[in-house]
């Protein structure tokens, strides 16, 4: 038997696409010679659909979708991923679900067993989990196949030292003999997940001692990026078959021979990363309907960043930089920033602010009477420059990227309404020193980020000789003390004891803490890492804890 990894890109509801797109890659494999060609979870309706589902006729356009298909799967067959509903009195109204089709018609169903229900999953709130007799093996020209779906294969107690779920689906399905073990997937990307992918499955096929297929989810919906990375296994482990990672592929795999074809994937975490933001900015901006977007420059790093970024996604001829200098930017930065936009080859547009900044001086100044107001007014210019930015998506319908980084968002070194104003948060799961590390990298590609935004110390240029360190501790610590506490959950005792002074600890987890406020207004943002902020970290704004604070006796009695 061959069968084909299907890696496809679906768009979240686009039934008329996703079903033209299973069909494409469905007649491509057929001219390979494919028996049976595997697509992603929920490849027909795109991952994740969330509330969508609380619609019926969403629901119902899925099934009559899944239905249309049938009578183009012939000399081929399919297992393609969709939402089923679930005809029982109890339980949650909906399946998550994959149909094998074989000559036009649905020879089996399989249900998903495990719901994940941790960061950024949420399907106990709208799927009911397999039942016992949803767990069967299923057969194809009487060849036995094991089908699972994503979370199914997560929960072997040989793997894992501690289980998220009692049951384990795989352990019903290795009962029966079967010629291996497929799973449709669509699991987000972050760093290093894809060699855990892989050194699981390699637990899993040793263990069952059956090849296993993998084939998991490509592009970009929202926060989450899908890596793909697809790929299959022998019976002893070994890599068969690969597809691509950050693209859609299709890769052949004889079971009989135990052969396949191998597609490159990423070397380095930061090749990873790097196509990881291409891909995510490039998902983001088409799929919501834009094709240019704009940001502003100010000769950093992390603009020169984002720009780099996006002219990699997009093209720069879809590319706005906009310079808006004031009192307080240096002539280096404006160099920095006029190298960078021509190094891109992008458009850009300059908007001094100083006659701006200085009108609503003249209209604020009185009221501020004798207070000191240079916060105040640092953070007024970055007001000043978000409405201008917004202004010109208005004008042309350009999506606004903001250009701040994980570091800053987590300890509120941003403004509201200012430079936090945008439609899609490039960098905000990047920590400042990776922003570094990334640059570099890009350059190594092709030189385009000015070595002078790289090696000048970081300043917001909102006040005279201002550098980032006025305010913040060093990157190279804060980014460790932001990953141990956001990442890791550690305690405030047990990053201390890495070397850094409690004082400083508590400081950066207080700051961490009062500022969830602002990021809940934060546009969204590209996910990278095991924890980021947004969909997959939901804490209270209106809270209270703080660490240490009930002690022995601490409780008084009136």
């Amino acid at each position: 038997m061959k069968v084909a990894l299907a890696q496809i890109n679906p768009i979240i509801g686009a039934f008329d696409k996703n079903s033209e797109k299973i069909l494409s890659f469905t007649q491509e494999a057929k001219k390979q010679g494919a028996d049976l060609v595997v697509f992603p979870e929920l490849s027909l309706v795109g991952y994740p659909p969330l509330d969508l589902l609380d619609k019926d006729h969403f629901v119902d356009n899925n099934l009559k979708a899944l239905k249309n298909l049938l009578p183009h799967i012939r000399g081929i067959a399919i297992l393609v991923g969709s939402v089923d509903k679930n005809t029982h009195k109890s339980g949650k109204k909906l399946f998550n679900s994959a149909a094998l089709i074989s000559n036009g018609k649905i020879i089996s169903k399989h249900v998903k067993s495990l719901l994940p229900s941790y960061d950024v999953f949420d399907e106990t709130r709208h799927f009911e989990p397999a039942s016992s007799h949803h767990i069967q093996l299923t057969r194809l020209n009487r060849t036995p196949l094991a089908v699972s779906i994503c979370e199914d294969i997560w929960n072997d107690k040989d793997f894992w030292k501690r289980r998220l779920y009692t049951f384990n689906p795989l352990s019903v399905l290795s009962k029966h003999k079967s010629l291996c073990l497929i799973n449709l997937s669509a699991s987000p990307f972050s760093m290093g997940k894809h060699k855990l992918r892989m050194r699981m499955l390699e637990s899993l096929s040793k263990k069952y001692k059956v090849p296993s297929i993998y084939v998991n989810q490509v592009g970009s919906n929202d926060e989450l990026i899908f890596d793909g990375g697809s790929f299959a296994l022998n019976s002893k482990g070994k890599i068969i078959a690969q597809c691509r990672d950050f693209g859609e592929d299709l890769a052949l795999l004889d079971l009989d021979t135990q052969e396949g074809t191998r597609h490159e994937i990423s070397n380095t975490d930061m090749e990873s990363i790097f196509k990881a933001l291409v891909l995510g900015i490039r998902d983001y901006v088409h799929k919501c309907g834009f094709s240019k977007v704009l940001l502003g420059l100010s000769g950093g790093i992390d603009s020169a960043l984002t720009a780099a970024l996006a002219t990699e996604a997009l093209g720069p001829e879809n590319v706005i930089g906009v310079l808006m200098p004031s009192r307080y930017s240096s002539e280096g930065s404006l160099k920095d920033a006029h190298d960078l936009v021509n190094n891109l080859k992008i458009k850009s547009l300059t908007i001094p602010i100083h006659e701006l900044f200085e009108t609503y001086l003249k209209s604020l100044t009185p009221l501020f009477k004798n207070e000191n107001s240079s916060l105040t007014e640092e953070n007024l210019q970055a007001r000043i420059r978000g409405n201008l930015l917004m202004s010109l998506s208005n004008q042309w319908g350009a999506l606004v990227l903001t250009t701040g980084n994980k570091s800053e968002l987590a300890t509120g070194y941003c403004t509201l309404y200012g430079d936090m104003s945008g439609g899609l948060a490039v960098l905000s799961d990047v920590p400042k020193t990776l922003v570094y590390d990334l640059s570099r990298y890009i350059n190594t590609l092709k030189n385009v980020i000015p070595q002078n935004s790289i090696t000048k110390p970081p300043s917001a240029e909102l006040r005279p000789n201002q550098t980032d360190q006025d305010t913040l501790p060093p990157y190279s610590e804060l980014d460790q003390i932001l990953k141990a506490y956001v990442e890791e959950h550690a305690p405030i005792s047990t990053i201390s004891k890495r070397g850094f002074p409690e004082s400083l600890v508590r400081d950066i987890v207080q700051r961490i803490d009062r500022n969830e406020y602002k990021r809940r207004q934060a546009p969204p943002g590209l996910r990278i890492t095991h924890k980021a902020f947004g969909i997959g970290r939901r804490l209270p704004i209106t809270q209270q804890y703080r660490e240490g604070s009930l002690t022995q006796g601490s409780l008084t009695q009136k």
